[in-house]
C-alpha cells in the first residue's frame, strides 16, 4: 500500500462526514435558493432569482447580526483576555484548576435557562427595580440591543477565554523576566512579548465566537423579545413559521456567503499579523 492511498484512507471519515453534513445540505440550501414558494408551503423548484431579488426586506435582521455579532465578540475578547491572563500568568498553579472550572460551570447549565435567568435580571423586577429605588427611573433593558449584547457576551465568553489562556499559559516566563531584568516596563513587555505570543489564541477565540454568533437565534429571541432580530431568527420565521422555503434558503445562502467573505479576510489579517511578527523577530 503506497502512502498516497493510506493518506485517502485516513482521510476518508472525515471527508465523507463533511460531504455528507455539510457540502450536501449546502447544496440542497442553495438550489432551492433559486425555486419558489410552493402554494400550501415549501419549494417548487424553477430557475429565479426572485428570492435573492427580496433581500432587502430582511435588511433589519441582517444589520443587527453584523453590527452585534462584531460587537459581542470584541466585548468578550476585552472581557476575556484580562481573564485569561489573570488564570495563565498570576494564578498559582494550586487554584488555576478551581477557577478554571468556576469558568466552565454556565456550561453546565442549558443557555436556555441561562438566559431566562437574564430575562429576569434585566426584566421590571431586577436591575431596572434596582436603579428605580436609588433614584433613576425609566431604565429599560429588556427587549433592546444591549440585552442581546449582554447575553451573548455572557454565552459565549468562555470560548474566548480558553484559547486565549492556552497561549498564555505556554508563555515562557523566562522571557517576562528578562525584558524586566532589561529594564522594559510592565506595559512594554506586555505590548511587544505577552500580546504577539497571545495572538494565535486571540484568533481562535475570536472566529469561534464570531461565527457562532452569526448564526444564533435563541438569545436574540428571548432577550430582544420579538424586536431585535438575528439573521438565524429571520430563518425559523421563514421556514417554520412562514413556510417559504426558497426564499429562506436565499437568505441561508447569503449569510454562509457574508460569513466565508468576512472569516477569509480575517484569517488574512492574521496571516498577515503573524508574517510581520516572524519579520521583526528576524530583525
Amino acid at each position: 500500500m503506497t502512502q498516497r492511498t493510506r493518506n485517502w484512507l485516513l482521510l476518508a471519515p472525515a471527508g465523507t462526514w463533511f460531504l455528507v453534513m455539510l457540502i450536501i445540505p449546502l447544496t440542497v440550501v442553495f438550489i432551492f435558493s433559486f425555486g419558489e414558494r410552493a402554494p400550501s408551503g415549501g419549494v417548487v423548484l424553477a430557475l429565479t432569482t426572485e428570492q435573492y431579488a427580496n433581500l432587502p426586506a430582511r435588511w433589519a435582521a441582517f444589520k443587527n447580526t453584523m453590527t452585534l455579532a462584531p460587537i459581542g465578540t470584541l466585548s468578550a475578547l476585552l472581557i476575556a483576555y484580562p481573564l485569561a491572563y489573570f488564570l495563565a500568568v498570576k494564578t498559582s498553579p494550586k487554584w488555576k484548576t478551581i477557577l478554571l472550572v468556576l469558568v466552565i460551570v454556565p456550561f453546565w447549565t442549558s443557555i436556555l435557562i441561562r438566559s431566562y435567568a437574564w430575562i429576569f435580571l434585566l426584566g421590571g423586577r431586577g436591575i431596572p427595580a434596582l436603579l428605580d429605588w436609588v433614584g433613576i427611573e425609566g431604565v429599560r433593558l429588556i427587549n433592546t440591543p444591549f440585552a442581546v449584547l449582554v447575553g451573548i457576551i455572557y454565552g459565549y465568553l468562555p470560548l474566548m477565554v480558553f484559547p486565549i489562556y492556552v497561549s498564555l499559559d505556554k508563555l515562557d516566563k523566562r522571557l517576562l523576566e528578562a525584558s524586566s531584568d532589561l529594564g522594559a516596563k510592565p506595559w512594554k513587555t506586555f505590548l511587544q512579548i505577552t500580546l504577539p505570543l497571545s495572538i494565535p489564541g486571540i484568533a481562535t477565540g475570536c472566529m469561534l465566537v464570531f461565527i457562532l454568533l452569526m448564526g444564533e437565534y435563541l438569545i436574540p429571541a428571548l432577550l430582544g423579545g420579538g424586536k431585535v432580530f438575528f439573521v438565524g431568527n429571520a430563518l425559523v420565521d421563514l421556514f417554520l413559521q412562514s413556510r417559504n422555503w426558497a426564499y429562506g434558503s436565499a437568505v441561508a445562502v447569503t449569510l454562509v456567503m457574508v460569513m466565508l467573505i468576512t472569516v477569509t479576510i480575517y484569517m488574512r489579517l492574521i496571516s498577515r499579523l503573524g508574517a510581520s511578527r516572524e519579520d521583526v523577530s528576524i530583525m
